[in-house]
């Protein structure tokens, strides 16, 4: 049985029992446990019905952060010399082709977002060991394989807070949306982004309910059991 710490239990204590809070209780509540010296992070932990094992169940997709996540978002792109001009323009940090594969290649990954226009794609294949299973691999699915002429909204977005979702293999999410810093308005509306996202991106090979239960905490602080019904009609602001 897992042991806390008397600040830990002390907090918890104000987490009733047997309630199923609303999105925006839960987060004044979120923010009212966190405690820690450090700005922690708030984060939602979504239970779905889907089984892993099938590739038309996953869930996979990227939200757009309106008040992006709390931190600097390092965004590489792999591109040829002319599309690497614009997005060195438009903000990367990184941007390139040979040399910047053969350096993700020998294991160099600092970098949050990873971007690749079409041309590039063929050569960056080999790099998935490298960056899959740090969800870092550009592909057409999550929105990250972009066209020359798209580069500056693209940085842009990832800049501002691109979250890329998707269900690990005990089918749950888990996903950032701010910090505890942030104003609850601000946390409710990258909450309502991301569930908008998320349900319109239901799996059709889901039957039955596809999101089960779900919980908001803070890096260091107890979990807060979410409305189901609520959360799931949150819509994201205009």
């Amino acid at each position: 049985m897992a042991k806390y710490s008397k600040r830990y239990a002390a907090v918890a204590e104000k987490v009733e029992e047997d309630r199923l809070y609303d999105p925006e209780a839960a987060i004044a509540l979120t923010k009212d446990l966190s405690t820690a010296k450090f700005d922690e992070t708030v984060e939602l932990h979504l239970r779905t019905n889907v089984d892993p094992r099938h590739a038309d169940q996953m869930v996979r997709g990227v939200a757009a952060m309106p008040h992006g996540l709390g931190k600097t978002v390092r965004v590489l792109v792999f591109a040829d010399s002319e599309a690497a001009e614009i997005a060195r323009a438009a903000g990367a940090d990184f941007a390139g082709e040979d040399d910047l594969i053969a350096q993700v290649e020998s294991g160099w990954a600092e970098f949050d977002i990873g971007l690749a226009v079409p041309s590039v794609m063929p050569k960056i294949g080999k790099l998935g060991r490298v960056l899959g299973r740090r969800g870092l691999m550009p592909n057409p699915r999550s929105g990250t394989m972009v066209q020359p002429q798209d580069l500056p909204r693209a940085i842009q977005e990832a800049k501002a807070g691109r979250l890329e979702y998707r269900t690990d293999r005990t089918a749950i999410i888990h996903c950032p949306i701010g910090k505890v810093s942030f104003e609850t308005n601000q946390l409710m509306d990258n909450l309502s982004s991301l569930m908008d996202a998320i349900v319109r991106d239901k799996p059709s090979g889901v039957k039955g309910t596809f999101l089960k239960s779900a919980y908001l905490t803070s890096s260091m602080g107890p979990s807060v059991p979410l409305d189901m019904a609520v959360l799931q009609a949150l819509k994201a602001p205009e």
